[in-house]
């Protein structure tokens, strides 16, 4: 077993052990430290979570209402660290990176990468790469820097959280005690989220495209 896979397969336990632990709360505190761009897998979070809370094992109340409980909690926990994470690239920027990018296993090559990813698609970024591992958290960086506004850095990233956790809690709910099944092929999930990040921006891009070639047309026609 690599280095690598044995540190997957310990934070995947400890994930484990302190949802058990901590319930709800845990959960809040594990997504509140992947939204800060801690290496916390939230489809481990996630799905676990939402096996646990539809059958009962994490207390609480009804299957339905623990499951809506645990949608609010993670995406809220989620969106307050990306909010801490916003602060960062606002007040500290590449100079905070620089220095303390290591202790947070942030690499300024990634960084670079996301801010030419906001760069070019700006708002839209924020909400569609919630989708996309490693992207969905970092992409908080290069918005805070860019001084996005606070309100629809929010708004975007809570949205784009409440739908990719809420898929993630049905698959847990779908395999059940089998849950860990899903972890094997999220490199393949990955592939079709960056696919539909990819169709998603082709077509906004067409669509404001077109917009842009009817108002020229119609400032033609009216002079």
């Amino acid at each position: 077993m690599s280095v690598i896979t044995e540190l997957t397969v310990y934070i995947i336990k400890l994930v484990e052990n302190l949802i058990l632990s901590l319930g709800y709360s845990g959960v809040f505190i594990l997504m509140l430290l992947e939204g800060m761009l801690l290496p916390i897998p939230s489809e481990v979070v996630m799905t676990f979570s939402g096996y646990l809370a539809y059958y009962g094992l994490m207390g609480g109340f009804d299957s339905i209402i623990n499951v809506i409980l645990l949608l609010i909690i993670g995406s809220v926990g989620d969106l307050v660290g990306a909010l801490i994470a916003y602060a960062i690239g606002k007040y500290g920027g590449d100079p905070f990176i620089l220095k303390y990018g290591k202790y947070l296993m942030l690499k300024k090559d990634t960084v670079d990468r996301t801010k030419a990813w906001f760069a070019a698609y700006g708002e839209l970024s924020v909400f569609t790469t919630r989708f996309l591992p490693v992207f969905r958290t970092f992409i908080s960086i290069p918005a805070g820097m860019a001084l996005m506004s606070l309100k629809k850095f929010s708004f975007f990233t809570l949205l784009g959280d409440l739908i990719y956790d809420a898929i993630l809690i049905y698959i847990g709910i779908v395999l059940g005690s089998r849950w860990e099944v899903i972890l094997k092929y999220f490199d393949q999930f990955s592939y079709i989220a960056v696919i539909i990040f990819i169709a998603i921006v082709i077509y906004v891009y067409l669509k404001l495209r077109s917009r842009n070639i009817k108002t020229l047309k119609n400032g033609k026609t009216n002079k």
